[in-house]
């Protein structure tokens, strides 16, 4: 017993120590952030960030527009689906020419086990996503595909992927109340719709954190955003193919706009305008894993709310959407509980990791033999440690 008092004594003694002199290096990783390379990254974040908006915004409108005029949300999908196969297909064929390394290739049983069931899951939530287009506003579809937050943090709790929280609750609260009031009496509200693309939220919640179980698992080797494209469009175009031939084969092979026209360019015009949309489509997708892949999660998470905010401006300003005095306060609700779900992350997330540290340093009886040698404090050693990870950590920011 007092033999361990003594070292947990001097294991405080070294502690001090080491925090000594880790300060005086903190306060020279500040001084180099405020430096043109940091500059640089900074610029580097907003032109992925605007770089997202672009596709992002851009295909919630182009969408909302075709599909209202033509009728086709599920065909409109499988040309998309298609498309960004072929795309991501044919880039990782230059890629492997160029770099003479052979890409990622799952074997039958991890395909069928890991990838088929998030193909199956993303095609229903942008089948359903974009089918609701057909009934609902712009401004009522964003703000309930917010509601996905939701959704996502009940599936990261069910799969453990996340820590239940007090603060959780509030969060939901916040969300689901705020969305309360935004469809609350209003005026352009379609129940059909609405039922639509909540539907969607709840897959897109589990969309994403079955994503996410598949790219933390580094041996699969889908971490690139094409082999990840490749591998899951066949599954999402199986499950739409039926569903898209069963509801709108008939009607889209007989409409005179489309395949019945008889004037060549109009038709090719019409044409062009979905291969717009496919490249819109595969555009997003890529711009999405770009700003997460080189910036965070975080990152993506608050210029996720910050979009939403634009769509709904555009939606309302362009479009001639109507919201009334409750459904503005349920949007503000809605806004402020999501933006408080991205703080609670951020810090959690900084918690859990001091956690960790202080838990494996208490656990370790080799920390003083790490520390001294013979008898001295390994002040270098722990110097150029600490600068490494410190000088990591600010790079990763």
């Amino acid at each position: 017993m007092a033999k361990q008092t003594a070292k947990r004594k001097q294991f405080t003694r070294e502690l001090r120590l080491l925090r000594s002199t880790i300060k005086p290096r903190a306060e020279e990783v500040k001084r180099s952030i405020c430096t043109l390379g940091y500059a640089t990254s900074m610029l580097k974040t907003l032109f992925l960030i605007v770089f997202y908006y672009c596709f992002s915004i851009g295909i919630t409108f182009y969408n909302q527009h075709f599909i209202q005029e033509y009728k086709l949300p599920l065909s409109f999908t499988m040309a998309h689906l298609v498309w960004k196969f072929m795309a991501a297909g044919f880039i990782r064929w230059i890629m492997e020419c160029c770099s003479k390394e052979e890409r990622t290739i799952l074997t039958w049983k991890e395909y069928l086990k890991r990838v088929a069931p998030t193909g199956f899951i993303s095609a229903l939530d942008i089948g359903l996503s974009n089918w609701s287009f057909d009934f609902i506003t712009i401004s009522l579809y964003t703000m309930t595909k917010s509601s996905a937050v939701i959704f996502i943090l009940a599936f990261s709790l069910l799969f453990r992927l996340e820590k239940c929280r007090s603060s959780l609750v509030i969060v939901v609260l916040f969300i689901a109340g705020g969305l309360f009031m935004f469809t609350y009496h209003s005026t352009e509200f379609n129940l059909e719709g609405f039922l639509m693309v909540l539907a969607a939220s709840v897959l897109s919640g589990l969309r994403w954190t079955l994503a996410q179980m598949i790219l933390q698992k580094h041996e699969l080797g889908l971490h690139h955003p094409l082999d990840m494209m490749y591998h899951i469009q066949p599954w999402m175009i199986l499950t739409l193919l039926p569903l898209s031939a069963a509801t709108e084969g008939i009607k889209m092979s007989s409409m005179e706009a489309l395949f019945r026209s008889t004037d060549i360019n109009d038709l090719a015009t019409k044409l062009a305008l979905v291969f717009a949309g496919a490249m819109l489509a595969f555009g997003l997708e890529f711009s999405e894993f770009l700003l997460v892949s080189n910036t965070s999660s975080l990152t993506f998470s608050v210029s996720g709310i910050v979009k939403e905010l634009c769509i709904l401006y555009l939606a309302i300003n362009v479009k001639g959407e109507n919201i009334n005095v409750i459904n503005g306060i349920g949007l503000v609700v809605c806004l402020i509980g999501i933006s408080l779900h991205v703080i609670l992350k951020a810090v959690y997330a900084r918690k859990d990791r001091e956690e960790k540290i202080v838990h494996s340093l208490s656990n370790s009886e080799e920390i003083i033999d790490m520390l001294m040698r013979n008898g001295d404090p390994n002040v270098g050693s722990v110097e150029d440690d600490e600068e490494e990870e410190l000088f990591s950590i600010a790079q990763e920011r």
